[in-house]
């Protein structure tokens, strides 16, 4: 008896807590309101792997310099797929 009281309790907290959060996502929401979430001002530039598609953050992505243009790569290995065909070898 005891066992069934703590876990109708137990039970009785989650289910009064997911509701709580559902009406204050609710209110929230309808507020236009984002307690405590901040949308960055400034994103972070991206750069397209010009072998496989991937997009990278330019500033953490390996590069290279072709020409007067400088190509980012998520990989060594995509860099190094893409110098053999920029150079009119084939791999």
């Amino acid at each position: 008896m005891l066992l069934r009281l703590a876990l109708f309790i137990i039970l009785a907290f989650f289910i009064g807590r997911a509701l709580w959060r559902l009406l204050d996502g609710i209110v929230e929401g309808a507020s236009g309101g984002s307690r405590g979430r901040q949308v960055p001002q400034r994103g972070l530039q991206m750069a397209r792997d010009p072998v496989c598609g991937t997009f990278v953050v330019a500033e953490r992505a390996l590069s290279l310099t072709d020409g007067s243009t400088t190509v980012y790569f998520c990989s060594d290995a995509c860099r190094d797929k893409y110098k053999p065909s920029r150079s009119g070898r084939t791999a």
